[in-house]
């Protein structure tokens, strides 16, 4: 949907909130830069923007806009949101942890696990590796299409790996890049299969609670709000010196599923991304495995791993982590092996050229944060 159409709808419907521009943010001295770079994302953002960052010994915020169209409050560090397809590093420390305890092969096509998931419409998961799939070079089709919901309306992973998979192949496995929602749901089916339990339960025992992310979790399919407090999420739009927006902040996670369910808040991102650079969340082999990228199309100066983006900053060195994007919000955070991490967060889906604007904010805010 595009911008305008996005605008359209807001106007036509019920909720639909209406505010003057959002009141402007302080640019504090040290941070003017990135302060400017989050004003421009927020310009083509939501109502609200943030950005967190910091080192191991302290941390810093700025703001700019609003947290809900009803508050003058801004969108803080410890605000709740939809984390998107940051959910997919969540799931792929799982699945290499399943690696380290030998239950996981990388190089074993998903048939091994998964017998007859991955067939039929042209795929083949004999030819298909479980490697490939965190990678994104499997040749899956990127999104779900034509799903039915069970009778309590949700979305089970075998039913959204079905119906991606009536969509034919996008090239041979292992000949090109293509990033693939449908590839993740698969991945969640062969968490599933390995441990018995859910992909949710998985995510929240193995990676969640042993971190001490109080704020974070893998949703069950009926939490379908956000705890308080929390960034009010938006679809719509701008019409000269208003806003348009209508509040989508109630949301069915059931579609998005481990490519995109966990919710969580920047300060917490920031500590799981700051986990995995530190190797707390798994052993140093499968972190290396991890970090093994390949050239993406995601923007200059980024690569892909396994369910985690290298990103190559301004002022030398690299930082690890991902992004995310689903109706409500937009977000990306990242962390380096010296301690620098950070996270930005609008609240509204950010797409076409400014969705790129994010990365630029993450590469300034860890370029102004200091090694300590």
């Amino acid at each position: 949907m595009t911008r305008f159409s996005k605008v359209a709808v807001a106007l036509a419907a019920a909720t639909a909130s209406v505010a003057l521009a959002a009141p402007v943010s302080a640019q504090p001295a040290a941070h003017a830069d990135t302060q400017a770079l989050l004003d421009t994302y927020q310009a083509n953002g939501g109502p609200g923007a943030a950005v967190y960052a910091g080192n191991r010994t302290g941390t810093w915020e700025l703001h700019k806009g609003i947290n809900s169209t009803i508050s003058t409050r801004p969108i803080q560090a410890g605000d709740q949101f939809r984390a998107a397809s940051q959910t997919k590093t969540f799931v792929a420390a799982v699945v290499l942890q399943l690696v380290d305890e030998g239950r996981i092969v990388l190089d074993e096509p998903i048939e091994t696990y998964l017998p007859g998931v991955v067939q039929g419409n042209g795929y083949d998961g004999n030819a298909i590796t479980v490697r490939q799939l965190l990678r994104h070079t499997s040749g899956i089709a990127r999104d779900v299409s034509g799903a039915q919901r069970d009778p309590d309306g949700t979305f089970r992973l075998a039913e959204l790996v079905r119906a991606g998979l009536t969509q034919p192949p996008l090239f041979a496995p292992g000949t090109g890049w293509s990033y693939s929602n449908v590839g993740y749901h698969v991945l969640g089916m062969l968490i599933e299969q390995v441990t018995g339990t859910s992909a949710a339960d998985a995510v929240n025992t193995r990676i969640v609670q042993p971190l001490g992310l109080t704020r974070t979790k893998y949703p069950a399919a009926a939490e379908t709000g956000l705890e308080a407090p929390y960034a009010h999420g938006y679809s719509g739009g701008r019409l000269g010196p208003f806003y348009f927006w209508t509040d989508v902040t109630i949301a069915d996670t059931t579609p998005w599923a481990t490519a995109g369910a966990v919710v969580s808040t920047e300060e917490e991102l920031a500590e799981f991304m700051q986990a995995l650079a530190d190797g707390r969340v798994m052993s140093a082999a499968a972190r290396a495995e991890m970090r093994a990228t390949v050239p993406s199309d995601l923007g200059d100066g980024l690569s892909y791993g396994l369910g985690l983006i290298r990103m190559d900053l301004t002022c030398g060195g690299a930082a690890w982590g991902h992004a995310g994007t689903v109706p409500g919000y937009s977000s990306a955070t990242f962390a380096t092996d010296d301690g620098r991490r950070a996270a930005v967060v609008t609240n509204t889906f950010v797409t076409g050229e400014h969705a790129n604007d994010r990365w630029k904010v993450v590469d300034s805010a860890l370029c102004d944060t200091p090694v300590a």
